[in-house]
């Protein structure tokens, strides 16, 4: 029994001692996970979060607008198509070399002077003048072919293509005329176009102005007319440009986009933290732009003229 009473204490001791054991590595297993944990902290990089899948597939609220100079397509659309109309006789050399001047003062000066913006408008409205709006559309299919498939930028094609993919309409909104825009748009498989509107009577051309230039602000009313009229919510539309004046529109929807941008634009998009690609080699992005095709383009659309016509064609 002396043996059993010597023993006993020792197995009670044991299992003290085990539980003390256990307590301590228990402790010391918490404290070494929590040093762990902090030092993994400290030296695993920094991961961004993933950027939200855009466009969203199926979301028949959101839609995107597209400028059309320097942002699909490499240069200004009316001064290719100003080459097509000279080639076609539409009007003489002295004329081409004034128009082409004027493209000229546009991409230099970067500056919309409101006379040369006029006086650009008026030799646009004269050439058409007279003419059938038929006409031009045919010769508008011809002249693509000739001066401006090869221009459309890839990178912008590819951004319209994944808003066409996810179930969006796409639009291209620009001040160039737009029987030109829409010839454009259609050929991009797009969905339609907001541009210039000439005065026609009969389906001739009367050389006046339908509205004001779609241009700078009024691009965004027209964005704004539009997506009203088609029940989008502009907070999920994306819109994409290269030029300062299309700021207003930019700022107008959720998802902004700088392609190619101007300086202006560049410096704009950074200190709002907006989205930018560009696509262009071999030069340097922030001093590139033709801020003004606009000007030349300018046989404009008021807003209402831009809705109307929608509403006719559907």
């Amino acid at each position: 029994m002396a043996a059993l009473g010597w023993l006993t204490p020792r197995r009670r001791s044991a299992t003290a001692r085990s539980v003390l054991a256990g307590e301590a590595s228990a402790e010391a297993a918490r404290k070494s996970s929590q040093e762990l944990e902090e030092l993994a902290g400290r030296t695993a990089p920094d991961v961004a979060p993933e950027e939200p899948v855009f466009p969203v597939v199926g979301d028949d609220k959101a839609a995107a607008f597209f400028d059309l100079d320097n942002t699909v397509m490499q240069g200004a659309a009316i001064f290719h198509f100003g080459r097509g109309l000279y080639k076609r006789e539409f009007f003489e050399r002295q004329e081409l070399f004034r128009f082409a001047w004027q493209q000229a003062w546009f991409r230099l000066a970067g500056v919309e002077d409101p006379e040369h913006m006029q006086d650009a408008r008026d030799s646009a409205l004269s050439i058409v003048k007279g003419h059938r709006v038929a006409e031009l559309m045919s010769i508008g299919e011809e002249i693509y072919d000739e001066y401006m498939a090869e221009r459309i930028w890839p990178g912008t094609r590819a951004l319209a293509q994944a808003h066409l993919d996810a179930g969006q309409k796409v639009w291209l909104v620009t001040a160039a005329p737009v029987e030109i825009a829409t010839v454009i748009a259609g050929r991009l498989g797009l969905t339609g176009a907001l541009g210039t509107v000439a005065e026609s009577v009969g389906g001739v051309y009367t050389g006046k102005l339908v509205g004001e230039p779609l241009h700078g602000p009024a691009k965004a009313e027209a964005v704004r007319a539009l997506a009203a009229a088609e029940g989008l919510d502009l907070a999920r539309c994306a819109a994409y440009s290269d030029s300062h004046n299309d700021i207003p529109m930019l700022s107008l929807v959720g998802h902004p986009y700088a392609i190619n941008p101007d300086a202006k634009l560049r410096r704009h998009a950074r200190e709002r933290d907006w989205r930018l690609r560009d696509y262009r080699t071999g030069r340097k992005a922030a001093k590139v732009g033709i801020p003004a095709a606009a000007g030349v383009g300018a046989v404009a659309g008021g807003t209402a003229a831009a809705i109307a016509l929608h509403r006719r064609r559907h």
